[in-house]
């Protein structure tokens, strides 16, 4: 594995800038869970440093997390949801795009204990962030509560999947069968391919099959059969053979970094991951 680094660390430092701008053609970016050890501010100055200029808006950056001895209680988070002016979310909007960065989407996490009225709020968040899609690490029942509030807020809503292989949680491919049969177009996929490849499937064929109901799709390395999550490069995940099939299709799935593995500095790592995806691109 150590070979194949080293290669795509040499082919991007050998590689023109008129190359690397051709990667502009596959619309990367990273979810802010990436930063979710700063605040708000701390992750647009972490996506500046990286270079990266698209936004999957992790809900943490916005929301009351609390602290490790004190978390937010359940009922406490429904009740800021529902009670927080549409101010707080506009403003946070603001200051992504004054970063010089494109909101793509926002990861709001619709769950079997949400009320009406809180997934209703998601999608009234969603229009005050100014996004067109969600993300949801949902409930595969879920999927069809949501679907007439997606359609009569005409936004679309990614279904996340985690590779644990469970009960009404998304993992295969027939769970995101299941939860798009009978609803509408605003029903969609937002394909993890590392947690996908820690389940034994192939996000490959799997993105060229589905694309045109996938909408974004989280970029993480991890080794198959629930393995752990790696360093780009050094996992079972083909995240070179992904990007290549964006690129080479046309696809317009967009790309996002979901780092995750340890290391002690996270903009630095996130750094070595976006510029592993430009070589894999270029």
């Amino acid at each position: 594995m150590n070979h194949r680094r080293d290669f795509l660390k040499t082919a991007l430092a050998a590689l023109p800038a008129a190359a690397l701008a051709r990667t502009n053609e596959v619309r990367l970016g990273a979810q802010s869970y990436s930063f979710r050890d700063r605040d708000l501010a701390g992750a647009i100055a972490g996506y500046q440093a990286t270079g990266l200029k698209y936004v999957e808006l992790f809900s943490g950056h916005i929301e009351p997390t609390g602290t490790r001895e004190k978390p937010v209680s359940r009922d406490e988070i429904r009740k800021w949801r529902l009670e927080t002016p549409f101010k707080h979310f506009e403003d946070a909007a603001a200051k992504i795009r004054a970063g010089g960065l494109t909101l793509v989407a926002y990861n709001y996490s619709f769950r079997e204990d949400f009320t009406d009225p809180e997934i209703a709020r998601g999608f009234e968040i969603a229009k005050a962030l100014g996004v067109e899609w969600i993300t949801a690490s949902s409930n595969v029942t879920t999927a069809k509560r949501i679907d007439p509030f997606a359609k009569k807020a005409k936004i679309m809503v990614g279904m996340h999947n985690h590779s644990r292989i469970a009960p009404n949680e998304f993992a295969t491919p027939q769970n995101f069968a299941d939860a798009m049969a009978g609803t509408s177009e605003y029903i969609r996929i937002n394909l993890d391919i590392g947690h996908f490849c820690a389940a034994n499937f192939d996000p490959v064929e799997y993105l060229d099959k589905h694309h045109d109901r996938i909408l974004t799709l989280h970029i993480k390395d991890r080794k198959k059969n629930q393995g752990d999550n790696m360093p780009f490069g050094q996992g079972d995940t083909p995240i070179r053979q992904v990007l290549q099939l964006l690129k080479t299709k046309g696809y317009d799935n967009p790309p996002m970094i979901e780092y995750e593995y340890k290391a002690p500095d996270t903009v630095a790592e996130v750094k070595k991951c976006a510029d592993f995806c430009r070589a894999a691109l270029a």
